[in-house]
C-alpha cells in the first residue's frame, strides 16, 4: 500500500512539474511589447549608418528577457518588397524562428514558404540589436510584415563556444 502511495505522489509531482515547465516556456516568460512608433520597424539602408524607420500599422509584438532571440512582431505596411530592395539591405537565406502558438499573427512555416517562393523578402532591420543578434524584417507582397531576431555569425560562434575571432566586436561587459 505504501508503494502505491509513493508511486502516485511521484507521478503527480512529475505531471505538475511538466505542466509548470510547459507553461513557463510557452507563456510565462513572454510579455507584450509596447509599440514605439519610429523604433519598432526599422530597416538598414544601403548607404546609411543607422536604421531608418518605415511606415507601418497594426503592430503587435512579444519578447522575453530570458533570451535575445525570442522577439517576434507582426505589422502591416503599404511598402512593397521590390521597392524596399532598391534602398535597403536584403538578407540572404533568412530562417524565421517559430513563435508560441498563441501569438497567432506570426506563422514561421508560412513565412518561410513565402520567403522561399519569392512572395516575401527579408531585410536587415538592426545589426547587433543585442550582441551577436540581428533583427530581421520580412515584408510580403500583400503588405504583411514580420520581425524576428536571429543569431549572426558572431552570435553563432559566441554561443556555441567557438573562438569568436577578430572580425567580431568585443563582447560587452555585464
Amino acid at each position: 500500500m505504501m508503494g502505491k502511495l509513493l508511486a502516485i505522489i511521484l507521478v503527480l509531482s512529475a505531471v505538475v512539474a511538466g505542466a509548470g515547465m510547459y507553461y513557463t516556456q510557452v507563456y510565462g516568460f513572454y510579455y507584450d511589447v509596447v509599440a514605439q512608433p519610429g523604433e519598432d520597424v526599422t530597416l538598414q539602408a544601403k548607404d546609411a549608418e543607422s536604421p531608418v524607420p518605415v511606415a507601418y500599422s497594426a503592430f503587435r509584438a512579444i519578447d522575453a528577457d530570458s533570451s535575445p532571440i525570442r522577439y517576434r512582431a507582426c505589422f502591416e505596411t503599404d511598402l512593397m518588397p521590390a521597392r524596399l530592395a532598391e534602398t535597403y539591405i536584403t538578407v540572404e537565406n533568412p530562417e524565421p524562428l517559430t513563435a508560441p502558438g498563441w501569438f497567432d499573427c506570426y506563422d514561421a512555416a508560412s513565412l518561410a514558404e513565402a520567403l522561399n517562393s519569392g512572395q516575401a523578402q527579408a531585410f536587415m532591420g538592426v545589426k547587433n540589436v543585442h550582441y551577436g543578434v540581428d533583427r530581421i524584417v520580412a515584408v510580403t507582397q500583400d503588405g504583411k510584415g514580420y520581425v524576428w531576431h536571429a543569431l549572426n555569425n558572431c552570435g553563432e560562434k559566441a554561443y556555441d563556444g567557438t573562438v569568436v575571432g577578430e572580425e567580431c566586436p568585443p563582447r560587452p561587459q555585464n
